[in-house]
């Protein structure tokens, strides 16, 4: 009987054993789902940013081999132009003086441009005489003035173009 009592005793000692082992294996299913989780979060981490550190590093170093020599530009400068501005119904007459220098995307440009010099110069007279001193009021204007009269040299050059018109002096009076 005492051995029967032993092999009872046993048994139970080894059920114990299997439930406290069960218990400790859910606990361990739910302790390495975290650390999977965070073992991913860590491991994506490390993949942007060792993503973004190649894209930073090695497009440096295909710009300098890629970069092919600029083809140096030209400027034609433009006699001075002075205006008298549209009047807003006040007594005061107000004057623009402007001095403009033409960015060309080659020299050649500049002998097409001499020949139709004064046609251009009387556009940009004609056109600056309608403005009124609040179109000139701010950058704005300035960007403005400066698309409206690359559009005037771009149309009268067709099918030539020139790459900017460029303010040397900008002054209302």
């Amino acid at each position: 009987m005492a051995a029967k009592a032993i092999k009872q005793a046993d048994a139970r000692a080894i059920a114990d054993i299997d439930e406290a082992e069960g218990a400790s294996a859910g606990l361990k299913r739910k302790w390495p789902l975290k650390l999977i989780a965070i073992a991913a979060a860590a491991l994506l981490v490390l993949i942007a940013g060792g993503t973004g550190a190649y894209f930073l590093f090695s497009g440096k170093k295909e710009e300098k081999v890629a970069q092919a020599p600029l083809k140096p530009v030209a400027f034609f400068e433009l006699p001075d132009v002075l205006v008298n501005l549209a009047s807003t119904g006040g007594d005061r007459v107000q004057y623009l003086k402007i001095k403009i220098v033409l960015e060309l995307p080659d020299v050649t440009l500049s002998t097409q441009i001499q020949p139709v010099l004064p046609r251009l110069m009387d556009t940009f007279q004609t056109y600056l005489r309608e403005l009124r001193p609040t179109d000139l009021e701010g950058s704005a204007g300035l960007y403005r003035l400066r698309d409206e009269l690359t559009r005037r040299v771009n149309t009268m050059l067709a099918p030539n173009r020139i790459n900017a018109v460029l303010f040397k002096e900008v002054v209302i009076q």
